[in-house]
Order: C-alpha cells, then structure tokens, then sequence
C-alpha cells in the first residue's frame, strides 16, 4: 500500500506541471486567474512532495492489484487536486461541484455543473478543456507505457 501511496506522490508532482498552460493563457489574456493557478501548483507540488517523501523507504515493485488501486486512487487524487483553481476562481462553486466537474474531464465524460460557461475567465475554460485532453491521453499513457513499466499488466 505504501508503495502505491509512494507512487502517487510522485504522479502529484509531475501533475504539477499541467498547470503551465492555464497559466501562460491567463497571461496572455490577462483575466486575473495567475494566482489562482500558482496557488493550485504550489499545492499540488507540496502535497506531492510531502507524500513522496514521506513514503521514499517504501519502494518495491508493484504488483497487478497494485495498478487497480493506483489506477483508482490516482483518477480521485488528480480530479481533487485539479478543483483548486476552479475553488478559487468561481466564488459560488461547491467543493462538489469542482470535483465533478475536474472527474468529468480527466474521465473523459463530458459533463458539467457549469452554467455561463462563455462568461468565465478564458484560463478557466482552457483549464477545463485541458483536464478532458489530459484525461485521454492519460488512459493511453497509463496502459501503454507507465504501467508496463512499473511491472504491471
């Protein structure tokens, strides 16, 4: 289990970095959102860190059970720490909300709570669209490259 929790550390850190692009666009557009999304990446870089290092003597090689419950704990744990700009930016948004609204991007699902989805920040609105690119290619990602390469399926 600590294993996985290691695991999960480190894929926190490297979520880190999806933060970029959001960031970049509220430059660009200047909507006001680049704090939202530094704040979102500290977190998330922190938590992460926190969680890796933490669990850094807990490394061994994972089985196939392991990869469900990473697999698992990863979708929850990204889609989690994905509301944070959203937390922040749209003031009235329920924790709930949020979450259903990251998990429906990185699940590739679609949905949205959302109403007035033209009138929010442009960072916001690539934020959401990047979670549904990130949530495809993660999939791919997961089966064909990081999970053979931790050993499992």
């Amino acid at each position: 289990m600590l294993s996985v929790i290691h695991v999960l550390g480190s894929m926190l850190m490297m979520f880190s970095i999806t933060y970029v692009l959001p960031m970049v666009t509220s430059i660009i557009y200047r909507d006001g959102q680049l704090l939202d999304f530094v704040v979102a990446a500290i977190v998330c870089i922190a938590a992460g860190g926190v969680v890796w290092l933490a669990t850094r003597r807990h490394k061994r090689e994972l089985r196939s059970r392991d990869g469900f419950l990473l697999v698992t704990l990863a979708w929850v744990l990204m889609s989690a720490i994905a509301t944070v700009p959203l937390l922040i930016a749209i003031p009235d948004l329920t924790f709930t909300d949020a979450f259903f609204e990251t998990m429906s991007g990185l699940s590739t699902t679609g949905a949205t709570v959302l109403v007035g989805l033209e009138e929010l920040p442009p960072s916001i609105n690539l934020w959401r669209a990047a979670l549904h690119w990130y949530g495809g290619m993660g999939i791919i990602v997961l089966v064909v490259a990081i999970l053979p390469l931790l050993g499992v399926g």
